[in-house]
């Protein structure tokens, strides 16, 4: 029997294991996935000594937005540990001006007892159009957001803010690396997928059609899909 492979899933902000139930679940049987805890700290460098003093040796790396952030963080600290990289719905650059401002702002609500309305914000961001509106899908975000809550949230807002600028590190990327967008992701679009492709070299790029910014949960069959075929058979 093939030897299963280490696989990390990074959940971006504001989201749990919830994130990637669908790929836990369906991937068991190739990998051992172990999940990266992004609560604990209030930076990108401290998440990643966190993640690489908890993984083992030699590991598959999944990041998710945040979790992309995080991917290029630990190819800062020890690039020698990755075997494989997927980045989902994410962005080498830095925050902008007015993204920090919005941050910033999302903290304020947060520390004034306004946690939901501050995630009540995200959710357009998050979702495609013809979700945003149901119940359901409001209530699987609500639900993640809750176990998070708003202190590590703003831990995580934080980390984000101060993340440095990795497009000029993308081309030293030596590892079989996917690409995943969703095709109406409204935060980090397909544009940016698309220069990330075009920098890390040998690099694929998968757009999924119908989906938003949460592409593991919203279209998670096909994510699985992409994600089995980019591990080693």
């Amino acid at each position: 029997m093939p030897r299963k492979i280490n696989l990390l899933l990074a959940p971006g902000l504001l989201c749990t294991r919830a994130l990637w139930s669908h790929q836990i679940e369906h991937l068991s049987d190739v990998a051992e996935i172990y999940l990266v805890d992004t609560t604990k700290d209030s930076s990108l460098p401290e998440m990643a000594k966190r993640a690489l003093s908890e993984a083992p040796n030699q590991f598959a790396f999944v990041g998710l937005s945040m979790g992309g952030y995080l991917a290029f963080e630990i190819m800062r600290q020890a690039p020698e540990r990755l075997t494989r990289l997927a980045l989902l719905d994410t962005t080498a650059e830095a925050d902008s001006e007015e993204k920090i401002m919005f941050r910033k702002k999302m903290i304020q609500l947060a520390r004034g007892g306004k946690f939901v309305e501050a995630v009540q914000y995200h959710i357009p961001l998050f979702l495609h159009p013809d979700k945003i509106e149901q119940k359901s899908w409001q209530d699987r975000i609500l639900k993640m957001a809750e176990v998070i809550g708003p202190f590590v949230y703003e831990q995580q807002l934080t980390a984000i803010m101060n993340r440095p600028d990795s497009r000029g590190t993308l081309a030293t990327i030596p590892v079989p690396t996917t690409i995943i967008c969703g095709r109406q992701d409204a935060l980090t679009p397909v544009s940016t997928h698309e220069e990330m492709t075009s920098s890390i070299p040998g690099s694929e790029l998968h757009i999924v059609e119908d989906c938003g910014h949460l592409s593991s949960l919203e279209q998670s069959s096909a994510v699985t899909n992409l994600l089995r075929n980019w591990l080693p058979g």
